[in-house]
């Protein structure tokens, strides 16, 4: 899994036929969830790929991630980094143990994107061989080193911006959760769904009787893969189960 070509190697004005794609991005990487491997496309995410998922506040964003990052987790070519700045370690280890997840990804309580993404480095350093999977809830309660501001500068774009980079670099996978508003849509601007490759939603469903209350997931935009899938999921005590999948087109 070696990267050979960086993107900082490619000077603005190299031709298209000069440029050679890394071996690793033509593959995909599997959570092994299967309802969220098919919302992407099928088969998973895409080496480089940084995916927004958004929700209605007690969808269930963090279960989901959760259980994303401990099935990546037992993956043997794989690592997964679960950071969270919306709660303690103590709550999440708590949710875990509800859950019954048993893979064992490492796990992060800070705030500053800049040492999540240093720490996921060293983790890389050490293990050349596994693809990184990033989780990070929430995207709005981190900050970022600013060049003129310095530390803890809170800026949803500059910190999307550093995983962006970090993961075109590193061909790292990132998936983050990006809260929304009282009108239930994205918190912050229309810009930071364009920044990134992918955008996943799970809604709550109120209006079909016989899926009433029922989460909806959905994959509303995605670079590296199809769109257009619906998934029905029931929300239990121990996680989700798939009741029904259709097709929005």
């Amino acid at each position: 899994m070696a990267i050979t070509t960086k993107l900082s190697d490619l000077v603005f004005g190299t031709p298209i036929s000069n440029i050679q794609v890394p071996e690793h991005l033509n593959r995909t990487c599997a959570t092994n969830v299967d309802f969220v491997d098919s919302a992407m496309g099928g088969h998973g995410f895409t080496p480089s790929s940084v995916t927004l998922f958004t929700g209605e506040p007690g969808a269930g964003k963090t279960t989901m991630v959760l259980t994303v990052a401990s099935a990546v987790a037992k993956k043997k070519d794989a690592m997964c980094v679960f950071n969270t700045a919306e709660e303690s370690l103590f709550q999440i280890k708590k949710t875990v143990n509800r859950l019954g997840l048993t893979g064992d990804f490492a796990c992060g309580n800070t705030s500053e994107i800049d040492d999540v993404l240093a720490g996921c480095q060293k983790m890389m350093d050490a293990n050349p061989n596994k693809q990184m999977f990033i989780v990070i809830d929430s995207l709005q309660q981190m900050n970022a080193t600013h060049e003129r501001y310095g530390k803890g500068y809170r800026s949803d774009s500059l910190v999307l911006e550093k995983i962006l980079t970090f993961c075109k670099e590193t061909h790292a996978i990132a998936l983050i959760i990006n809260q929304v508003n009282k009108s239930g849509k994205a918190a912050g601007s229309n810009k930071l769904k364009h920044m990134v490759d992918a955008h996943m939603h799970l809604g709550v469903e109120r209006k079909d009787q016989d899926f009433m209350g029922m989460r909806v997931l959905e994959t509303q935009k995605n670079r590296f893969g199809g769109c257009g899938h619906v998934f029905f999921l029931d929300l239990k005590n121990n996680g989700f189960t798939e009741i029904a999948r259709v097709s929005a087109s």
